[in-house]
């Protein structure tokens, strides 16, 4: 029965909408009285300090607020004693006992940066209604820059890949391939540490399984500190999710439809109270996507009659997914110092794709063949995340102690049925079965320690165990014309195991003397690899083979303070790209018996030394953010496309048994010289008018790739030939996008974005230019508690790659896209919120990742 029934999947999640609204209906209203009042300094108001209202009585009836930019703030809370607590961006801790009778406002909080603080007689005042100022998108730190996705329209609705397409410095391909600066060796962290939400080697379709409204905040780090796990040459990009920041019952729920089809609803309750804190997240949703894909192939050493001299590819598939997520968690705060939290994350994600293949092949001075490939597939991917933490205060200055502990399981189970039919004929020349098995278990143990010294220093040391074990069962059956019945093919059967036991230890200290801030770090990962490989046909097995490695890797970052939000930003760190686990496995993918992908188990990790040199401004309408970069790679891994002859049998238009020779295209995984990459990359924010404001970034870069080797392939004739594939090539690139935001009225915003990639150009590919155009609008609706949003990706349906590869003996021309036009309407419901609070600095909350590091804790 056709999925497309949208109907269907909605009637589903309306029982789960109905519970959320009722779980709404047992909050009861407590007899309350707004205060407002003040936090200043001696210059004035103190913003965004934090102002917690303890009841002595019950904890219950506590509450707290954020104060606006100039120190104002409000909060409702019942009659009674109340002991206050302020903290602040660089001031001292502010304490005092009040007591609350009546609305109005109380006398300014004064606090003061040695820690004397005091309060003034109270008077009555009503009570006023605080605006809090807007939040930039963009925010650049010392070690990071971060991006705030709540005022993307163009991907409300949408999943974690569509918020990823719009991010600055991030790029996404049309086959869900990440990368940052030309780079796709992106490591991907949720809310600071690997997960298993985002599946085994971070799948493309792990993207689409998670939902934006979920995402609280994105972190770009494209130099990691020393703090940071080493992996990922292009940086790491830190998936942050939504957390509870509110006193009280919350709750929000969102439904999407969209073309290609789509639905989507997704509820988040929390409860804050007192020193419990409770979370439940899930959702689900359904979608359609079409993948087409067109090769031509041109073959220069034809030389006898029936040698292929052109062979064109061109397929449509189409795909169908559901995914379902839930999690839940909660936070206990045992004392003042001390904090546990357990939270547990389930994840399905299930698809089906269809689609037909067609080759034609161009032969010598014969009659030209064609092949017709059915194929049908089926992917079932289940992962589970169980997350412990303890979080400990010292003191009152900062000394802080965080314990992690998490669990991962991800198994991956994909099928594909594959039958040919040869010059339009209506009988099977060909049948593929292939069964692929992935089990990931992980476990990550992490302690992280801070310790302030002095001011404005501080000194953080920490330790991680990461136990990472793959195991793949991989089975492939064929049946010919020929020999019907269906075999196994050996050498593409196998059981493979990877084993990586991982240790890290980092220590890391930052300050500041005058304007001049630093942080300097060293980091030592030891990496244990074990490696075990059996294929059915026997050949070449491996067992228990070791890869060891153990590296340093440093850090440094500088920073010039001219004036405050104006900085200059000068930072160097080493990395490294270690091999992912089935690019080491013979052997590992067998889509199809034309295009076969072989793992190396030769292959060693790639190492970038990476320098930046940026500045950053930060004024009330704008900010600008210009960096510079330079990276150096040795051993890069590059992807070697190769082709062989291989015979075949099979029956000629007389019912006669022939033997011939077919092309295959294999892929290899390989290092190879050195890669040179440099460049400008530019974000800035403008709010040009009250009614319209520009986000846009713009990196210009360039490369310089030296590398060639030689390889053994045959020629169509089925001679050995030695040929040489040159990755050799330099020049220069761009990517650009612009996103403007038009202001209609207070509920009405639409958003226009463009973007655009330049080509690339080496002596082995050379990449065509690539740009889209998206759109979206959105409404608030029922006084505040409502948005209704409308998007439109890629409005002329031009987001599509194109390449030409040059082998030993061929030329390719490729064009991939990946998901065509699509359109989004969504609508929100929130609960009736409390007052938005931040986590007081008295200690890290590990669920939060308030810091943004990898050494943080559970979802």
């Amino acid at each position: 029965m056709e999925r497309t029934e949208i109907v269907n999947v909605i009637q589903k999640k309306i029982f789960g909408l109905a519970l959320t609204v009722g779980a709404a209906s047992f909050i009861m209203a407590q007899q309350k009285v707004t205060i407002s009042g003040n936090v200043k300094d001696a210059n004035g108001g103190v913003g965004y300090a934090s102002i917690t209202f303890k009841n002595q009585q019950n904890n219950q009836l506590s509450d707290a607020a954020l104060a606006d930019v100039n120190g104002n703030y409000k909060v409702e809370l019942a009659p009674g004693n109340y002991n206050v607590s302020i903290e602040a961006v660089d001031y001292k801790k502010f304490t005092q006992t009040i007591r609350v009778e009546k609305a109005g406002a109380i006398a300014p909080f004064i606090i003061v940066s040695d820690g004397k603080a005091n309060l003034n007689n109270t008077t009555d005042i009503q009570g006023v209604v605080i605006t809090a100022a807007s939040t930039k998108p963009y925010k650049v730190e010392l070690d990071k820059k971060t991006y705030d996705p709540s005022q993307d329209i163009v991907s409300k609705g949408g999943s974690l890949q569509d918020v990823l397409s719009n991010v600055p410095s991030v790029s996404v391909d049309t086959d869900g391939t990440v990368s940052m600066r030309g780079s796709s060796n992106v490591r991907f962290l949720i809310n600071g540490k690997p997960s298993a939400l985002l599946g085994i080697d971070d799948g493309a379709n792990a993207l689409q399984s998670i939902p934006a409204d979920q995402i609280e905040k994105i972190e770009v780090i494209t130099n990691p500190s020393s703090k940071f796990e080493a992996s990922g040459t292009a940086g790491i990009l830190n998936i942050i999710l939504k957390k509870n920041k509110k006193i009280g019952f919350n709750g929000s729920v969102i439904g999407t439809l969209g073309y290609l089809p789509q639905t989507n609803l997704n509820t988040n309750l929390s409860w804050r109270k007192g020193n419990f804190t409770w979370f439940l997240n899930g959702g689900g949703g359904y979608r359609e996507s079409k993948n087409t894909n067109r090769n031509d192939n041109y073959y220069n050493n034809a030389s006898k009659i029936g040698d292929q001299i052109e062979s064109h590819q061109n397929s449509e598939i189409n795909n169908k997914t559901d995914n379902y997520n839930a999690s839940a968690g909660i936070v206990y705060d045992i004392s003042e110092k001390t904090s546990v939290n357990a939270s547990g994350t389930v994840r399905t994600f299930d698809s089906q794709n269809t689609g037909n293949i067609d080759y034609d092949y161009i032969l010598l001075n014969t009659d030209n063949t064609h092949t017709l490939r059915k194929n049908l597939g089926t992917n079932n991917n289940l992962a589970f995340q169980g997350d412990f933490g303890l979080d400990h205060k010292f003191d009152n200055k900062g000394q802080n102690l965080s314990l992690s502990l998490s669990l991962q399981r991800n198994r991956s189970n994909n099928n594909s049925n594959i039958k040919e039919y040869d010059n339009y004929s209506d009988v099977t020349s060909l049948e593929n079965i292939i069964n692929q098995k992935t089990l990931n278990k992980n476990i990550v143990l992490k302690a992280d320690y801070e310790l302030p010294i002095g001011e404005v220093s501080k000194l953080e040391a920490g330790y991680r165990l990461d136990s990472n074990n793959n195991n793949y069962d991989n089975n492939v059956q064929e049946s010919t014309a020929v020999n019907p019945a269906l075999q196994y093919l050996g050498l593409y059967t196998f059981d493979a195991n990877y084993k990586e036991l991982f240790n890290a230890f980092y220590v890391q200290f930052k300050s500041k003397i005058g304007k001049v801030g630093y942080q300097i770090g060293l980091r030592d990962e030891q990496s244990n690899v074990t490696i075990d490989y059996h294929n059915l046909a026997g050949t070449n097995p491996i067992d228990n083979q070791k890869k060891n490695y153990n590296n340093l890797f440093p850090s440094v970052f500088l920073s010039y303070e001219f004036a405050k939000d104006n900085q200059l930003l000068f930072n160097y760190t080493r990395r490294i790209d270690r091999p992912r686990g089935f690019f080491l496995i013979p052997n590992p993918s067998y889509s199809d018996n034309q295009n076969i992908f072989d793992g190396n188990i030769d292959l060693n990790p790639s190492y970038v030394d990476s320098y930046e040199l940026g500045y950053s401004i930060s004024k009330k309408k704008f900010t600008i953010n210009p960096t510079l970069y330079f990276k150096h790679k040795t051993d890069d891994t590059k992807m070697l496309v190769y082709n062989k002859a291989v015979n075949f049998e099979y029956f000629d238009e007389n019912g006669i048994q022939q033997t011939g020779k077919r092309i295959e295209f294999h892929t290899k995984p390989i290092n190879l010289g050195t890669e040179d990459t440099y460049g400008l990359d530019l974000n800035f924010n403008w709010d040009a008018t009250s009614w319209l404001k520009f986000m846009g970034n713009v990196d210009v870069f360039g490369y310089n790739i030296k590398g060639s080797t030689p390889y053994e392939t045959l020629d169509v004739l089925g001679n050995s030939i030695t040929a040489t594939a040159n990755f050799s090539g330099n020049g220069i690139s761009t990517k650009s996008r612009l996103t403007s935001t038009f202001k209609i009225d207070k509920t009405l915003n639409l958003q226009l974005q463009g973007f655009y990639r330049g080509g690339t150009k080496t002596d082995y590919q050379v990449r065509k230019d690539m740009y889209a155009i998206n759109f979206g609008a959105s409404k608030t609706i029922w006084k505040g508690n409502g948005t209704l949003a409308f998007n439109i990706q890629d409005i002329f349906n031009t987001r599509a790659m194109q390449a030409t590869t040059y082998t030993a003996n061929s030329v390719r021309d490729s064009y991939m896209q990946w998901q065509p036009r699509q359109f989004t309407l969504s609508l929100t419901y929130r609960f009736k919120q409390g007052e938005k609070v931040d986590q007081p600095k008295r200690k890290k909350d590990i669920n939060s990742n308030a810091s943004g590091d990898d050494q943080q804790g559970p979802m």
